[in-house]
């Protein structure tokens, strides 16, 4: 059925600023099947504007669940999508919407799937990227590229409705791996940063962007939950390997 999967895809809004934009936001999202809705931090919520601006999508705010943490909102995702509208020194996996939709489509099958959207002033930030395995970006005007918050949301949770329409039957029912939740990936990341520093690969007082570039590259794998415990037994034998070394004798 298509609510057991569109049910699978959540709308993550970070810091939102405007009550108005989490309401048009639900009514975005309900008029395209989806019914779950993450606030992040919101400086105001609940709120009457918030509820006028839903213009019937009341449940949908009645839902929402309100989280301290972007970590905490993608408990249980195991592919995150985030948006952005700006180049980034290190730059992420970019995807086109359409593409982004069908993506997460097929990941429905077997997966709890999340699209982050920032603030409306300044977006995400780096750090929080970092939790997310791809981004995408809506092609706007080079000369007005400002798009407000609820359009963004109707303009995405219309394509994944488009990609959901058109994937025929096969598609539907193929099912999908199962990948690694978003906290199953933040413990890899920092018993991976540990083994590390066990093996004096990585100083933590100067980082640059190691770190960094390592969740790039596993976060574009899309690694599966066996795939991630595979790395992990690696990354303790590797430990013992190097306590027992430093305890020899020279």
């Amino acid at each position: 059925m298509e609510t057991d999967r569109i049910s699978n895809i959540r709308i993550v809004l970070v810091g939102t600023t405007h009550p108005g934009n989490i309401g048009a936001a639900a009514r975005a999202m309900k008029t395209m099947g989806l019914s779950r809705l993450y606030l992040v931090q919101p400086k105001r919520f609940p709120c009457a504007e918030a509820t006028a601006r839903a213009s019937g999508a009341d449940d949908i705010l009645t839902a929402a669940q309100i989280c301290e943490t972007l970590p905490e909102a993608l408990t249980g995702a195991g592919m995150v999508i985030a948006t952005t509208a700006r180049v980034r020194a290190l730059p992420w996996p970019l995807m086109e919407p359409r593409q982004m939709a069908k993506t997460l489509i097929t990941q429905t099958t077997s997966n709890e799937c999340a699209i982050v959207f920032g603030r409306e002033d300044s977006g995400l930030s780096n750090q929080e990227l970092q939790f997310c395995h791809a981004a995408v970006t809506i092609p706007a005007a080079d000369n007005f590229s400002s798009l407000n918050l609820a359009a963004a949301v109707q303009i995405l949770a219309y394509e994944i409705r488009l990609a959901w329409l058109q994937s025929n039957e096969t598609e539907r029912s193929k099912p999908s791996v199962s990948l690694a939740t978003s906290e199953q990936m933040e413990l890899f990341y920092a018993h991976l940063e540990q083994a590390m520093i066990d093996l004096d690969f990585f100083n933590p007082e100067k980082p640059k962007q190691l770190l960094r570039r390592l969740r790039r590259l596993f976060n574009r794998a899309g690694l599966e939950v066996s795939e991630v415990q595979i790395l992990r037994g690696l990354l303790t034998a590797a430990q013992k390997a190097a306590n027992k070394s430093a305890k020899k004798p020279g």
